[in-house]
C-alpha cells in the first residue's frame, strides 16, 4: 500500500502520468498538461491508500480492466474540481432578470417563454457542480415578476416525464447536470454551509433557504419550492444530448471549457447551440468565449450569446445541428 511518506512527484512515474492522460481525456475530455501531475497525484493518492494499492501503475490497471467502470466514475470524482458560489458572476443573472426576463414577458403570444401559459421556460445548468448555479438560476426565475400569474403567484414547476427534463406545461423547468457523482448527490441534497448564505441576497435568502437547527445546526437547505423546479441527470459533455432533454431557453455551462482543449471546446459548445431553442441563450464564464462568423450566434453580453433564429421560425421547434456551428473558432 502506498504510504503519505511515498506520495511525492517520484511515486506517479512519468510514463504512469501518461497513460492517466490518455484515460482522462479520453472519458471526460478533461487535458491534464504537465503541470497537473501534482495535483493527480495528491487528487488520486487518498484513493489508492483506501484500495490498499501499491503504485499508480496497479491502480491504472484497476480502472481499465474489465468490470472498472465504476471505479473510473469514482476516478472522475476524484479529479473533478467543483469550485462555484451562489449567483457566481452576478452580471449575468443580472442580464437574465433586467433584460431577457421582461423582453420575453413583453414577447408573451409570440413563442415566448412565459407565454401566456403555453409552454415552461426550461434552462439547463449543464456543469451545476454542487448545485449552486441551478438552485441560483431557479431564484432569479421564480423570484421574477415575469413569471408570476395575473393573481402574482409564481408559475411553479411544470410535472416531471419520466427522466425528461419536463416538458408541456406551464412553469418553469431546470435540468441540472453534472459528470461528478459525488457533486450531483451534494446538489440533490441541496443542503450547504450556513456561511454561503452571504453568497445570497437577503431577501432570497428569506425566501428560499432554510436554516438548520439542532443536529443540523451550522447548514442551510433549499426549500421544497425551489427543488422541485430541477431535474438532477449524470451527463457527460462528451456525449450529446439525449432527445428527450429537448431544447433550452437557457443554457449555462460557464467556467468549465478551460478544461478542453481548442477541438473539444468546438465540438461541446455545437452541441450546445444545438440544444437552445430559437432565440435562446447560452451563458460562458467570463473566461471563455466564441470567436467565429457564424451568424446564428449572437454576441449580447461578454460571454452570452443569443441564437438567431432564421427568419418567420420563432417560436417554432429547433432544427438546428451541431454543422451549422462548425465554423466556430474557441478562444483558447
Amino acid at each position: 500500500m502506498i504510504s503519505l511518506a511515498e506520495l511525492s512527484p517520484r511515486a506517479l512515474s512519468d510514463e504512469d502520468f501518461a497513460l492517466f492522460q490518455r484515460l482522462v481525456k479520453r472519458a471526460s475530455g478533461i487535458a491534464l498538461g504537465p503541470q497537473k501531475k501534482p495535483l493527480l497525484l495528491c487528487r488520486l493518492g487518498p484513493r489508492l491508500r483506501a484500495l490498499g494499492l501499491r503504485s499508480f501503475g496497479e491502480y491504472y490497471r484497476r480502472v481499465t480492466a474489465p468490470g472498472g467502470e465504476g471505479e473510473l466514475v469514482h476516478m472522475l470524482d476524484c479529479i473533478c474540481t467543483n469550485e462555484t458560489h451562489f449567483f457566481r458572476e452576478r452580471d449575468q443573472f443580472d442580464l437574465l432578470e433586467r433584460e431577457i426576463l421582461p423582453a420575453w414577458h413583453e414577447s408573451a403570444g409570440h413563442g415566448a417563454p412565459f407565454a401566456r401559459g403555453r409552454r415552461p421556460l426550461r434552462a439547463w445548468s449543464a456543469a451545476c457542480s454542487t448545485g449552486e448555479e441551478p438552485y441560483s438560476i431557479a431564484m432569479s426565475l421564480l423570484d421574477s415578476p415575469h413569471s408570476r400569474d395575473r393573481s402574482g403567484a409564481p408559475v411553479g414547476a411544470a410535472p416531471a416525464r419520466g427522466d425528461a427534463a419536463p416538458t408541456g406545461a406551464p412553469g418553469i423547468c431546470i435540468l441540472a447536470t453534472d459528470l461528478s457523482v459525488r457533486a450531483l448527490d451534494q446538489a440533490q441534497r441541496a443542503v450547504w454551509p450556513i456561511e454561503r448564505a452571504s453568497e445570497i441576497p437577503e431577501e432570497r435568502l428569506r425566501a428560499y433557504m432554510l436554516r438548520g437547527t439542532g443536529v443540523s445546526a451550522g447548514l442551510m437547505k433549499a426549500r421544497p419550492e425551489l427543488r422541485r423546479l430541477i431535474t438532477f441527470r449524470r451527463f457527460n459533455l462528451l456525449d450529446a444530448a439525449p432527445k428527450r432533454f429537448g431544447l433550452f431557453d437557457l443554457i449555462f455551462c460557464r467556467n468549465v471549457l478551460i478544461y478542453f482543449d481548442a477541438a473539444t471546446k468546438a465540438s461541446i459548445v455545437a452541441r450546445l447551440i444545438a440544444s437552445l431553442a430559437p432565440s435562446g441563450y447560452l451563458f460562458l464564464g467570463h473566461a471563455e468565449g466564441l470567436h467565429g462568423t457564424d451568424h446564428r450566434v449572437r454576441c449580447v453580453a461578454p460571454s452570452v450569446y443569443r441564437l438567431q433564429p432564421p427568419a418567420g421560425l420563432e417560436g417554432r421547434p429547433n432544427t438546428s445541428s451541431p454543422e451549422h456551428a462548425s465554423c466556430l473558432r474557441i478562444s483558447e
